[in-house]
């Protein structure tokens, strides 16, 4: 039985952009329509092609073509609502823009902020385009409410796992048909090689890193920084920091270090599970360590529990990772060095770098506006589920249900201040429709 709350889209015409590996869009597809919603899909690759087979058009122009076919495919289909997965993928940025001009509405999935159990869903953005509050007033005068209790997911690397090899196979073969689109990262047969990398690396890892936890618990405890890496391809790393790349990160990051922690204390690097198989920074973190003298100081690390490490460190570096969330869970001093949606006054460390050092010890956050902080994110932006395992979860119509015109003016007036180096004259006439109201676009006339 669908849930009654899903005739939000009664209606609607639904345009379908690129979803998460799998079945996923397919499943929310035939949910809308059960429900009345008229369903068009653009697929890009072979990939998308498999898994939504029937009823989609085949984008197969180039990739400075896709935004002017984009905003003809709003035109002609009249479309009230663009979903999609990851809205910082190449094929992605340039729809925000171009929905707004038209007054159709944005909603994004991404993977959870708060994980392992939720997927997220914000209309407008994700991470640094998020329209959540940045002020932590707005969460300290929130009741203190109680969240449903929490399902749990279950393991779900193994069906990603699957999915992703089909969805990787499929657009090698068919590569042909779309051999002009670029993604956000190899889109090829060879994708199987890291995955199996990345397995016979995690043995090896067991083995050479045997003792380090007990050392990180032992000797070293309250005395260690840890910096946890994103993956290599991290699209939040390049949109949402200064950062030209992890390796960046970790040069700057040791430098700090190096410069201006305590003398008995250690810099511990935690590499990204799923860049296993992608990238090792053995060779960077040697020179690094010696050029700078840290010596028995900066240590590397792959596959130690991350819980366990929270409760023994002295303070976390991550640029906007979901475990720099994770890690406040633990009530640790944490530094984020990118926009993230958790890097907020009296939640994180809001001096710089530098002085993060000396005073993790002391600075803590505070644990009351974390827990009301935590409560609104998932009441608002996060769905009890998983892409990857299983159908349609229930409770995601009720995130999807906040899908709506009225807030097309605040998201006009955000994308103007993250996205362009508007003028005074810009920023006083987006506040000016913001403050009368008006929930019309933005007219094209109106961009700088």
């Amino acid at each position: 039985m669908i849930n009654s709350r899903w005739a939000t889209f009664r209606g609607k015409r639904v345009l379908l952009l690129q979803g998460p590996v799998g079945p996923f869009f397919w499943r929310l597809a035939k949910v809308l329509e059960q429900v009345g919603a008229r369903v068009h899909k653009v697929n890009f690759n072979g990939g998308d092609f498999l898994f939504y087979p029937t009823g989609a058009t085949g984008w197969r122009g180039s990739m400075a073509d896709w935004p002017a076919y984009f905003e003809h495919l709003l035109e002609e289909l009249e479309i009230d609502i663009v979903l999609l997965f990851g809205d910082c993928r190449p094929i992605h940025r340039p729809t925000r823009q171009i929905a707004l001009r038209h007054g159709v509405t944005v909603g994004a999935f991404e993977e959870g902020y708060v994980r392992p159990n939720f997927i997220t869903f914000e209309q407008f953005g994700v991470n640094g385009y998020s329209l959540l509050p940045r002020d932590p007033l707005a969460y300290s005068v929130l009741p203190d409410q109680p969240n449903s209790p929490e399902r749990e997911v279950g393991n779900a690397f193994w069906h990603a796992a699957l999915w992703a090899a089909l969805y990787y196979s499929a657009s090698t073969l068919l590569h042909a048909l779309f051999h002009r689109y670029h993604h956000h990262r190899p889109l090829t047969i060879r994708e199987a090689w890291p995955w199996a990398r990345s397995a016979w690396r995690k043995v090896l890892y067991r083995w050479t890193e045997r003792g380090t936890m007990e050392l990180l618990t032992g000797s070293l405890s309250g005395k260690f920084y840890l910096a946890p890496l994103q993956i290599s391809f991290d699209s939040q790393v390049k949109q949402h920091s200064e950062f030209a790349s992890v390796t960046d990160f970790i040069r700057k990051v040791v430098a700090s270090f190096a410069a201006h922690a305590p003398a008995d204390t250690a810099l511990v690097i935690k590499h990204h599970p799923l860049d296993r198989g992608y990238h090792d920074y053995r060779r960077l973190i040697r020179q690094l360590a010696a050029d700078f003298g840290l010596g028995q100081r900066l240590h590397y690390i792959h596959d130690q529990h991350l819980p366990t490490l929270f409760e023994h460190m002295r303070g976390a570096v991550v640029i906007n990772s979901t475990v720099g969330f994770s890690s406040l869970t633990h009530g640790a001093a944490l530094k984020a060095c990118g926009i993230a949606i958790y890097n907020l006054e009296r939640l994180t460390f809001q001096g710089s770098l530098d002085e993060f050092w000396a005073v993790a010890c002391t600075f803590c956050p505070e644990m009351d506006l974390f827990a009301r902080f935590r409560s609104y994110l998932i009441n608002h932006t996060q769905i009890n589920g998983s892409f990857y395992k299983g159908g349609i979860d229930p409770n995601l119509c009720t995130s999807m249900a906040s899908l709506r015109t009225r807030d097309l003016t605040r998201a006009s007036e955000h994308t103007f201040l993250i996205e362009a180096r508007v003028s005074a004259e810009v920023r006083s006439r987006v506040h000016a429709i913001v403050a009368s109201g008006s929930s019309q676009p933005i007219a094209r006339r109106n961009l700088p």
